[in-house]
């Protein structure tokens, strides 16, 4: 069961078509240079409008352990939902480059990170997009994506079925993720 979260202003333009929405996923369990976690993905969400990504609406945080290792320090996670003109690729790129100068080193798999962007739907594009897989492979198993977007967009059915609201009740990575305070 998902928590009911703190009042979040959603501000979705009445005009969005769910169907259409480009969902960036945001994480961080390393603050870098950053007073805190949370100031780091504030910073890093007022950045993508200086790489061409506005941000239509914006979950609050969500806290958990970090996954796989929860000795690794805990994570603060959201999403966010976008309007861009760039195409996947480029908007991979785009997040990368927001990634790359938040400090992000890629070493260790799921080692901890100053700020970890993910591109988890763009529109209802499906499969393999020349080395991109879409919708994001883990994305609908992760209570930490599922979540936050349960939350601002409840109604919005991934490109393989299912809900936001049903698939972050069921999903089973990350069951501890809560809204934090």
């Amino acid at each position: 069961m998902v928590p009911e979260p703190d009042a979040v202003s959603v501000n979705i333009d009445n005009d969005l078509d769910l169907d259409a929405a480009v969902i960036v996923a945001l994480g961080c369990n390393d603050k870098g240079v950053w007073a805190s976690c949370r100031e780091a993905l504030e910073a890093a969400l007022a950045r993508f409008r200086c790489e061409g990504i506005d941000v239509v609406a914006r979950s609050s945080w969500w806290a958990s352990q970090a996954w796989p290792d929860p000795t690794d320090p805990p994570f603060l996670n959201g999403v966010a939902i976008v309007r861009t003109a760039h195409d996947p690729h480029a908007l991979m790129a785009a997040l990368g480059r927001i990634e790359e100068a938040f400090g992000r080193r890629r070493t260790a798999a799921n080692a901890p990170r100053t700020l970890d962007l993910d591109l988890i739907a763009y529109g209802r594009e499906q499969g393999d997009c020349d080395g991109l897989i879409l919708p994001h492979p883990r994305a609908a198993d992760r209570l930490f994506v599922m979540g936050p977007l349960a939350e601002i967009a409840p109604g919005w059915e991934h490109p393989a079925g299912g809900l936001a609201s049903v698939l972050a009740s069921s999903a089973t990575v990350g069951t501890d993720a809560r809204p934090a305070h």
